[in-house]
């Protein structure tokens, strides 16, 4: 039977169970958080993105998750610097034309600050003369750093990356460093 654990992986952690030698010991990793032998990440999530991480004891299944072919929806709470547009936003919707192509289509909407969110540690950088929105956005493609270089190349910076989904397994009330085995 396979398994998958629902990692909600915190700000600052590598997406990997070791580090390079040179910096061995000063930052963490998912062997900080991950204490089950034999699970290995479905998939990535930057050192400086948050949430949903998928780790799996089944190779093919890991596969399966991981594989662009195979175009899981993932789901992100995006907090951009700026108000954000109509404009920006059916841009997004429509694909975007970054420097290795254009991404697929994206699902977006405008969202309010989420009440449930967490601090993160440290705090996003503000100003005070620049505000910030939230807006949740689906991809299917899992290119480098996408939602990021998505927003900025419609003019908006990301300030704080939240994934909530991949396919069907969601984040729910996992906080920063915690998870959930689930029965296949």
């Amino acid at each position: 039977m396979s398994q998958i654990l629902l990692f909600n992986k915190p700000f600052n952690v590598l997406c990997q169970f070791t580090d390079e030698p040179q910096y061995k010991g000063q930052r963490e990793t998912l062997a900080d958080y991950i204490q089950q032998p034999g699970f290995y990440a479905a998939g990535r999530l930057d050192r400086d993105s948050e949430g949903l991480l998928l780790l799996t004891d089944d190779g093919k299944l890991q596969h399966r998750i991981s594989d662009p072919k195979h175009k899981q929806p993932k789901t992100y709470l995006v907090q951009v610097e700026g108000e954000v547009n109509r404009e920006a936003l059916q841009q997004l919707q429509q694909g975007v034309l970054l420097n290795d192509g254009m991404t697929l289509p994206a699902k977006v909407r405008k969202v309010n600050a989420p009440q449930w969110i967490w601090e993160r540690n440290p705090p996003i950088r503000e100003r005070k003369n620049i505000p910030t929105s939230w807006f949740e956005l689906t991809i299917t493609e899992g290119r480098n750093r996408q939602v990021r270089r998505m927003t900025a190349a419609v003019g908006y910076p990301t300030l704080r990356l939240i994934r909530t989904r991949i396919g069907d397994f969601k984040l729910g009330q996992l906080k920063p460093g915690e998870s959930q085995l689930i029965d296949l």
